[in-house]
């Protein structure tokens, strides 16, 4: 929080202050109740003491004092809010090892869940595009604002071949192309409506595209590559080609050293992804970190309002039980 007159806020002094000054007038009651001497006439007229409820208005009424004096300091909160227009490309590995079983029931499945889920937790004013790559690469849906067609491209996806991570990373870059440099011309800067997401479960083996190079690319455009390293370094999958006797077991395990470098590269970040769930707290991170920009506001007259419901609360209460302003 921040504040346009900081100075405004020695004003705070003053509830200490009147705190004391409270429990001083507390402790100099039992002196003057003494001397009403008495005891059978005060406990007839007096029927129930207040205890706790007598602290009530003054508590409320000092509340609403600090209220005010922040509210005069006139201060600014900074909030998550969706932004107008970002376009977001989701790359993903639709190679063979995205059938190891690592990650029940498999990998691709649960990529594809959390994508969807993805998907509906972005604002609808952000567009998403789908890219994904095996042996080659290939642009599945162009950045769009319905959902649908997202969804119902990732439900068509299907493991096999290579990955050609590099290629798959290239489509994202220029599908985000254009957003991109229309940001630079505005002078936007850091503020690039763009980002892709990368998710990855084994290193570049096909392709014509090496991965750091483009995410060179995406630096010098301004957008931030986020990625995600799929799977467990145990994943495994069992394959049986021709001549071969018996099926073979071959290692999967996710290139996190290269997704690492290609976020750090482009400024954004990385994942390791070993379940279900960490697979979708991570997509939930991600769609506020892209579906959202950080807006400053002010919101002195959130204080103000909260300052007058509870002066308001404080002397009706005071009134209703003892006939009297605190």
């Amino acid at each position: 929080m921040s504040f346009d007159l900081p100075v405004a806020l020695a004003g705070l002094a003053l509830i200490p202050l009147a705190i004391i000054a409270y429990v001083f007038a507390q402790q100099r009651r039992p002196k003057y109740a003494a001397r009403f001497t008495n005891v059978a006439l005060l406990a007839a007229v007096v029927k129930e003491r207040p205890n706790w409820r007598r602290h009530l208005p003054p508590v409320l009424l000092l509340t609403a004092l600090a209220a005010l004096i922040v509210a005069f300091a006139r201060p600014h909160m900074t909030f998550a809010v969706p932004k107008n227009e970002a376009t977001v490309m989701l790359v993903t590995d639709t190679s063979g090892s995205m059938m190891a079983e690592d990650i029940s029931p498999n990998r691709l499945e649960v990529a594809r869940d959390a994508a969807k889920q993805f998907a509906d937790g972005l604002p609808d004013s952000v567009k998403l595009g789908l890219a994904s790559f095996s042996n080659t690469a290939a642009l599945n849906i162009a950045p769009t604002t319905d959902r649908d067609q997202v969804k119902a491209a990732l439900d068509s996806q299907r493991p096999q071949g290579g990955t050609a991570m590099g290629d798959g990373l290239s489509i994202g870059v220029e599908q985000v192309r254009e957003v991109a440099e229309l940001a630079k011309e505005r002078g936007e800067g850091d503020e690039t409506p763009a980002a892709i997401v990368l998710l990855s479960d084994g290193e570049n083996t096909s392709g014509t595209a090496q991965p750091l190079d483009v995410a060179d690319q995406a630096k010098e455009l301004g957008v931030p590559v986020y990625t995600i390293a799929l799977g467990t370094p145990e994943g495994t999958i069992t394959l049986q080609q021709p001549g071969d006797v018996v099926p073979r077991t071959i290692p999967v395990p996710p290139d996190t050293e290269t997704l690492q470098q290609i976020a750090e590269t482009t400024g954004g970040r990385t994942f390791d992804a070993e379940s279900p769930d960490q697979l979708k707290e991570i997509y939930e991170d991600l769609g506020a970190r892209v579906g959202t920009e950080q807006e400053e506001r002010e919101v002195t007259a959130a204080f103000a309002g909260g300052a007058v419901v509870l002066l308001l609360l404080g002397g009706g209460l005071s009134l209703r039980w003892f006939g009297r302003l605190v």
